[in-house]
């Protein structure tokens, strides 16, 4: 689908036989288990993505390795297998010297518009030589490129493996130790998505949330309709391969369309695709619906694999969903259960953290096709036939089944779908347009189906096209306009300003502020294990507020050991008041250092308010030396009283003594 959007990658609905045909493998297999099978014992494969080349014969996948010999690091590019499992299904095509003129750099999109989703581009260039790849949006691909360019930092030693045949473009032409398997077969490819446009965000906090909430509630002021074309298309290709152009399908219309939403089921019917995840008919079909595309303007491709897509458009939100729901006449019921699952248990992580998961409803548009297939209650082949023939398909649709459940309210609540004035799209003769004469006999069903939902959505046309006949199914397209809420800058600045002074204005009315009755305390003459307590009063204003006292920077608690505030947090009402004791008491394990002078009275308190400013409390004192706390050997030598020795003294005779008779 060319999607022009902000593209959020949706979960996966993972519910029996709801099995899309667009399934891609969100979370494969390491592969860098197969690189390391070919590497001698000496080295070792750190990380290992899959990407798409560009050669001169086009876009082909490689898996790149970033491996390490001897302290010594190289980027090797392998071609593989769809899924590289073992040595032998990875060859080495080349090898990059990560040395002194080595480097990696991403390249900007189109008008260095940003896509929050999309894969990244990156320039690889050593010496002479330089390779674009595409590697995959995802925390794998950045943590890939950290490493790598980690290793070519300025100042980092040339990393040139050993006793390489190096050309002058930079890369090695012989690796002797990287062993090698042949018999390759391409891999499915990944496109990248195109540029889009949007505001921009910033993550998720209070007061953010609080804008956003406001901006919501005065979109109208600032957005405006405008009308964009979106073409919808969901074919069942039964695992064939393309043959022939798929323009009688896509590209049936005179005026291109803005957006290409398309959908396969059965893409591959392999056991490979269904344990790895993965097939060769992806890239196949890919290749079909580009080179099918309105030849009238020109599209950012993205093929992002799972049942739904979600995407920003502008200021509007739109979700598609691509499903293939359980089969055979009688399992109507399974079928409505099936879409109520997906509904329910389908997800999108937004972008910014901490903002809650979407659902598939929680759309402004959303566009759902795929094979449904729904059946007809009609079970008598000659009647069906003759409807058909007479194109009577009013008629035969009054015993559609998704027509029967969508007007008792079973499924589908809230959608629409358009006027079907076409046969029904399965089953067919592959190849032809005879209906199935197979063992079988399957009445003929409207299966493919096209639903919407969205004030702002008008149905064009909706079709099917008997030109393409591959599958015993045939394609379906729909043809929307969709009005899109468009941001007028000037608009949305004035109403984010004025809701940002207001915020500002009602901030500023409810900070909590309070009045402290004393802000510096001095306790006098000090002694040992003798409890002095000072007190003051908070006193509140207007706001309720919760204050504490907190720890500064680089300290574990909020004041020294020997003082404690009680209460040292708490919640004040408006216009209320609290007593706070400040006590001191010096006791075994804090006497020594303030005997020695160590240690003084004195500490800063910072009396924290929530929302609200800090207020600094000066504590000071003198404490008068005792023998309490010093140790045995330093009172037998004291030749006088404690309190007449200067501090300085005490230490030195602490440090005489326990140099001579060490405790």
């Amino acid at each position: 689908a060319g999607l022009a959007a902000d593209v959020e990658r949706g979960a996966r609905a993972q519910e029996e036989g709801a099995a899309a045909g667009l399934e891609a493998a969100a979370h494969k297999m390491d592969q860098s288990v197969a690189i390391q099978e070919t590497l001698s014992a000496e080295e070792t494969c750190l990380a290992t993505v899959q990407g798409i080349l560009a050669t001169e014969e086009g876009m082909e996948s490689r898996l790149l390795s970033l491996i390490e010999s001897h302290g010594k690091s190289m980027l090797c590019l392998y071609t593989h297998r769809r899924m590289a499992i073992t040595a032998e299904d990875v060859c080495l095509d080349r090898v990059l010297l990560i040395q002194e003129g080595f480097a990696v750099e991403e390249v900007p999109p189109e008008n260095n518009l940003q896509i929050p989703g999309s894969d990244v581009t990156v320039q690889v260039t050593s010496g002479g030589a330089s390779l674009l790849v595409r590697l995959p949006f995802g925390s794998h691909t950045q943590t890939f490129l950290r490493e790598v360019r980690r290793r070519c930092s300025p100042g980092k030693k040339d990393a040139t493996a050993a006793d390489p045949e190096q050309s002058a473009a930079g890369e090695v032409t012989g690796a002797p130790r990287l062993k090698t398997a042949n018999k390759m077969v391409p891999s499915s490819s990944v496109p990248a998505s195109g540029p889009t446009q949007g505001l921009s965000t910033r993550p998720c906090g209070l007061r953010d949330t609080l804008v956003k909430s406001l901006l919501k509630q005065k979109e109208s002021s600032y957005t405006h309709l405008q009308n964009f074309r979106f073409f919808v298309g969901t074919y069942n290709v039964n695992g064939q391969s393309p043959r022939g152009s798929l323009r009688p399908w896509l590209s049936q219309d005179g005026e291109p369309p803005d957006i290409y939403c398309v959908g396969f089921q059965e893409l591959d019917l392999s056991k490979e695709a269904f344990f790895f995840n993965d097939t060769p008919k992806e890239e196949e079909w890919f290749k079909a619906v580009t080179e099918s595309l309105h030849p009238g303007a020109k599209y950012a491709k993205g093929n992002k694999g799972g049942v739904a897509i979600r995407f920003q458009f502008h200021n509007s939100t739109v979700c598609v969903v691509n499903a293939h729901l359980a089969a055979h006449p009688e399992e109507y019921e399974r079928r409505n259960q099936e879409v109520r699952d997906i509904c329910a248990r389908m997800q999108f992580h937004p972008l910014e953290p901490g903002c809650p998961l979407l659902a598939i409803k929680e759309h402004d548009v959303v566009l759902w096709l795929g094979d449904l297939n729904y059946r007809l209650e009609e079970q008598d082949m000659e009647r069906v036939k003759k409807l058909i023939q007479t194109q009577d398909f009013q008629a035969l649709h009054q015993h559609d089944q998704l027509k029967i459940q969508r007007e008792a309210k079973l499924v589908f609540e809230g959608f629409q779908e358009g006027e079907i004035s076409f046969q029904p799209t399965y089953k067919y003769n592959p190849g032809s347009d005879d209906w199935d004469d197979s063992a079988e006999c399957r009445v003929p069903a409207w299966c493919d189906r096209i639903l919407w939902s969205g004030k702002t959505v008008s149905l064009l046309s909706y079709q099917s096209h008997m030109a393409l006949k591959n599958s015993d199914h045939k394609p379906v397209s729909a043809i929307f306009d969709v009005g899109v809420k468009v941001v007028d800058k000037k608009s949305y600045c004035k109403a984010f300003e004025g809701i940002v002074r207001s915020l500002d204005k009602m901030e500023n009315a409810s900070i909590p502020s309070v009045t402290l009755s004393k802000r510096e305390f001095l306790f006098k003459d000090v002694k040992y294990l003798q409890l002095q307590v000072e007190s003051f009063t908070i006193s509140n204003g207007p706001v309720p507020c919760q204050f504490e006292f907190i720890s500064k920077p680089n300290e574990d608690a909020y004041c020294k050991p020997w003082l404690i505030a009680k209460p040292s947090k708490g919640f004040l009402m408006p216009d209320s008041e609290v007593v706070i004791a400040l006590e001191l008491c010096v006791n075994k394990s804090t006497a020594t250092a303030l005997n020695s002078g160590e240690e003084k009275l004195e500490d800063i308190l910072v009396l924290h308010l929530d929302r609200g400013k800090d207020y600094f409390l000066s504590v000071s004192g003198n404490y008068l030396p005792s023998c309490f706390g010093c140790p045995i050997q330093t009172l037998c030598y004291m030749k006088e009283p404690i309190r007449e020795m200067l501090p300085e003294a005490i230490r030195e005779l602490d440090v005489v003594l326990h140099q001579v008779m060490p405790i």
